[in-house]
């Protein structure tokens, strides 16, 4: 069986609308904000507006390279996926190897220069945890403009650039995959949340998910960055799986002010472990390679399910559900 890039890239999409913080409404409300942006550029702004805006709600996930009728048996799935992976479909393909699509997860090209147009995400995600929009939409926009700033001088197409070159189709899924990894995390901490007491029930808890298990063999299992395995959880929350990036530091006195005790990411850097400490609240970081593994499983397995062929690599831990 087959299916075309379209048809891969349209279940993805799906697949993030699905397990959006958002609902549909905000969602749609969102496009139609967008749409009439456009309607309203002149000629000379809209031949540099991204059409995929318009129906895409996740900039940084997209194809980055190949027709969209293109049929697609087998693909290459990767977390990272740059030119060494481009090379390594190109060397596998001269042994024989069909390889049709490499589909990666962190984002390349338009992909990462849109990054933050999907951190707005993490507004809904900190609303449901009882803080007030217009106080995450403060600590949230100076944290976009720093990413934008950093973001500016990167070789965002490099990578794209190889697969045109080597004409290998690539996209990437970023947001779209990250979602269903907050919904899955969210889900499983509600459901077991009565059972444990301490930090190190919650770690211990996480290896029941495969990807964290297998994590776990590598030497890369979850960690707790603040507090001590000791230490009661109290109120979870779920503050670091999507929304494209990390936000704002302070977001972290606004939680603990909230009652929230313990946070889970999938990353987090020191600045952000010592202002969480600061703030007193306990930390589970439940891996980098992992998380992202978990939320792009969730895609992949409806894409097998249809007859794909997926080849795991470039830091993908493939489970089936």
């Amino acid at each position: 069986m087959s299916l075309t890039l379209q048809q891969i890239y349209e279940h993805a999409i799906g697949m993030g609308r699905k397990n959006d913080p958002r609902t549909i409404k905000e969602i749609e409300d969102n496009l139609k904000e967008i749409k009439k942006e456009y309607q309203k550029m002149d000629k000379k702004k809209k031949i540099y507006f991204d059409l995929e805006k318009l129906t895409n709600p996740y900039s940084d996930s997209r194809v980055l390279h190949g027709k969209l009728n293109q049929v697609v048996k087998t693909m290459m799935v990767c977390i990272d996926g740059d030119m060494q992976e481009l090379l390594l479909v190109n060397a596998l393909r001269a042994n024989g190897q069909k390889i049709d699509l490499l589909f990666v997860h962190h984002p390349e090209g338009r992909g990462l220069v849109d990054l933050t147009r999907v951190m707005p995400i993490q507004e809904s995600v900190m609303a449901h945890l009882g803080i007030s929009i217009n106080v995450i939409e403060k600590l949230l926009e100076p944290r976009i403009q720093k990413i934008n700033r950093s973001l500016h001088p990167i070789n965002h197409y490099r990578a794209v650039d190889g697969a045109r070159l080597l004409d290998i189709p690539m996209m990437c899924c970023h947001t779209a995959a990250d979602n269903g990894a907050h919904q899955f995390m969210d889900n499983f901490v509600n459901k077991k949340r009565s059972k444990l007491k301490y930090l190190k029930d919650l770690a211990e808890a996480f290896l029941d998910i495969p990807e964290i298990k297998e994590a776990e063999k590598l030497g890369m299992g979850p960690m707790i960055f603040s507090g001590s395995p000791q230490s009661k959880l109290g109120k979870v929350a779920i503050t670091g799986m999507t929304g494209g990036t990390s936000g704002a530091e302070d977001v972290y006195e606004v939680l603990s002010r909230e009652g929230v005790s313990t946070v889970i990411e999938m990353h987090m850097g020191e600045a952000y472990r010592e202002k969480a400490e600061k703030y007193h609240l306990n930390v589970i970081i439940t891996g980098h390679m992992a998380s992202d593994s978990l939320g792009v499983n969730l895609i992949l397995d409806g894409l097998e399910q249809k007859g794909i062929k997926i080849i795991p690599a470039g830091g993908l831990i493939r489970v089936r559900r």
